[in-house]
């Protein structure tokens, strides 16, 4: 395993930083459909979920790394997206990329595994890049991030917002239950906790990335049960919390993947997003995407954590938190990177429930 340096994904973020802000290039529909232009020096296909390149958080932030590497060098007609409609899309799409010679074919999500470990090991010359997994096969990267480390910090500004505003109740909503979407689940129980250890936590799971509909029906459940501040970790499903945080507007939301402040604002031009979850999905496509323009691409896995800013909380003073506040969660987050606070992975609240 290596951990992509500090120095090298600061000078990727302020690279990307731009394109951070805006929507992605190309078409948003469910596939491209516009072929690759003739004598590309590389071809990047990147495969997602049900969710989508516009999905304004995890597979939108991997687009939009790709989109940047292909914008510097020029090579904004040698990338491709396909949207699987169903798990059952999911070999077909990757093979689909790989027998036509991709260079790289990129696999945005944990529910790629076993599409992953069996194309790459059919198409042996073929490199891969796995987003949030990790896969054996030698052609294969894996970017695997901590993100319990991140959704710490992130629990840490829900029960410091639950105390001032002395509802002390605050919510999970997680997309699929699993040991991926547990993690974000368990380090924003332990930062809750870690400041307000009488803070009631709901936890509810929406079976779903893509069911926004899902998302902001739990959402509802648990604001109306009295909960002021939702963190959600559910993909396209986890937009439904922040709509429905937006009509109610005296709630908050918490976003993830990517910094989802302006996807939050209202009518009056302030955002209900308190902070978000970052976690640098861009950078890991784009880093792969480099490497293989470079030939210097190797199969095996990146952390992504604290220590190297692969995951983070959004902490932009003026916004929603207090300066006194983000003081409070960078000690946190010295104290993660120094050893001293170990986040475990697995939660404890069940899905459904509450503490």
């Amino acid at each position: 395993m290596k951990k992509i340096s500090k120095i090298l994904l600061s000078m990727l973020f302020v690279s990307l930083i731009l394109v951070g802000c805006s929507s992605p290039t190309g078409s948003t529909d469910n596939n491209q459909t516009d072929k690759p232009a003739e004598g590309c020096s590389v071809l990047i296909g990147l495969v997602t979920d049900t969710g989508g390149v516009d999905d304004k958080s995890f597979n939108q932030s991997a687009w939009e790394g790709l989109t940047q590497f292909a914008e510097e060098n020029n090579l904004q007609e040698c990338i491709q997206y396909l949207q699987s409609d169903s798990e059952a899309d999911y070999i077909p799409n990757l093979t689909g990329y790989a027998e036509e010679g991709y260079d790289l074919v990129i696999a945005v999500g944990y529910l790629f595994q076993d599409a992953v470990d069996t194309v790459s090991v059919q198409y042996p010359d073929t490199n891969f890049l796995f987003i949030d997994s990790e896969s054996l096969s030698d052609n294969v990267m894996s970017a695997v991030y901590n993100a319990e480390q991140g959704s710490y910090l992130v629990g840490v500004a829900a029960g410091l917002k639950a105390i001032e505003n002395e509802s002390k109740m605050v919510g999970f909503l997680g997309g699929m239950e699993g040991d991926l979407i547990g993690s974000f689940q368990a380090g924003y129980e332990q930062g809750v906790l870690s400041v307000c250890p009488d803070c009631v936590i709901y936890v509810d799971y929406a079976d779903s990335f893509s069911d926004d509909a899902k998302g902001q029906q739990l959402a509802a459940k648990q604001y109306g049960a009295g909960v002021s501040v939702i963190y959600q970790a559910a993909g396209t499903a986890g937009n439904g919390v922040n709509k429905e945080a937006k009509e109610r507007g005296d709630v908050w939301a918490i976003g993830v993947d990517k910094d989802q402040y302006e996807d939050g604002k209202v009518a009056d031009g302030s955002s209900i997003i308190l902070t978000s979850m970052v976690k640098r999905v861009d950078i890991s496509t784009y880093t792969a995407a480099t490497e293989v323009l470079n030939g210097t691409f190797e199969g095996g896995v990146m952390i992504f954590d604290l220590t190297n800013e692969g995951v983070g909380a959004e902490l932009s003073s003026g916004r929603n938190l207090t300066d006194e506040e983000i003081a409070q969660i960078q000690g946190y987050a010295d104290d993660i990177k120094a050893g001293t606070i170990k986040v475990s992975a697995v939660p404890t609240i069940a899905n459904g429930s509450t503490n």
